[in-house]
């Protein structure tokens, strides 16, 4: 959003703001007996608290987009939940103002209502505050790539009162109730940083040795055009046993939605190079010991 559209979003509730004040502060001398009724005067009070808070509110939305222009948005949750906090102290200041002391007793005597009501909407009331949590703990924003077990992994699109919003890698748009994902293990893939580090194994025959394997795996991925140089990617073993040397290709990444070509990438260097040098990954060798007369014996069977 430009400065020009910030300041158009300003326009209105600075003039109500500056107009119920006026009116406050000078409207006795300005019009006389009129603005003596107490009834009046509440009013314009009341106005002058919503008008308040509905400037503050948006001088606060200004100070956050002007932040997430130098880092990532913030989720419009966030400036749901400052709005709503501040025209609900104008609200209660109004009650206050309008029925004293008396306000404190009709909200407690109100408790009944507000259980059964609380009740019947149980479902809403915890999406919403899960939503409330999201937008408070901010586990993840608008455009990063994330991963929640069991439900979706995607780019987050949008975080609401009671849903968020995911593009998924397959273009496929899930809204899912916050209640759920809070309920679940996040992954981000874009916090702290949007690098982070994936790796893929594979089992290599005995006959290969170990330093010839890193050597040939990691001269392979030289040509690798997805994958970050820096850090440069390398190889550890991740068990030895008889079916052979199983290795961890480690290497970066910068956007998660390469995930897949990357994978691709890798597995097909390292697939091209070890066919050039004549070598296959482990296989099992059937020997088959018979008196048949129609088999040559010690036939050998791959």
């Amino acid at each position: 959003m430009t400065a020009k559209q910030h300041a158009k979003r300003l326009i209105w509730p600075t003039l109500l703001a500056a107009l119920s004040f006026g009116l406050i502060l000078f409207g006795t001398g300005l019009a006389g007996v009129a603005f003596d009724n107490a009834h009046f005067d509440l009013a314009l009070t009341a106005l002058a608290y919503f008008a308040a808070a509905w400037l503050i509110s948006r001088i606060l939305a200004l100070a956050l987009d002007q932040a997430a222009a130098r880092s990532r948005p913030y989720p419009r949750l966030l400036k749901d939940l400052i709005a709503a906090a501040l025209f609900l102290v104008a609200f209660t200041a109004t009650v206050s103002l309008y029925l004293g002391q008396g306000a404190l007793g009709a909200l407690a005597g109100s408790g009944l209502i507000l259980a059964m009501l609380g009740f019947a909407i149980r479902n809403v009331v915890a999406d919403t505050l899960s939503g409330v949590a999201l937008g408070i703990e901010g586990p993840f924003r608008i455009g990063d790539w994330i991963d929640i077990d069991t439900l979706a992994r995607g780019r987050v699109i949008e975080i609401g009162w009671r849903t968020t919003r995911i593009l998924t890698r397959d273009a496929t748009y899930m809204i899912l109730p916050n209640s759920q994902i809070a309920r679940q293990r996040i992954t981000n893939y874009s916090a702290p940083k949007p690098q982070y580090r994936a790796q893929v194994t594979l089992t290599l025959d005995h006959a290969l040795p170990v330093e010839e394997a890193r050597r040939l795996i990691l001269h392979a991925l030289q040509e690798a055009k997805l994958i970050q140089k820096n850090p440069a990617p390398d190889v550890k073993i991740l068990a030895y046993e008889e079916g052979g040397i199983t290795y961890a290709v480690r290497y970066w990444l910068s956007r998660f939605d390469r995930d897949i070509d990357c994978r691709d990438e890798v597995y097909s260097l390292i697939d091209e190079a070890l066919r050039c040098v004549g070598t296959a990954v482990p296989h099992r060798r059937i020997k088959l010991v018979t008196d048949d007369p129609f088999l040559p014996p010690n036939r050998v069977l791959k």
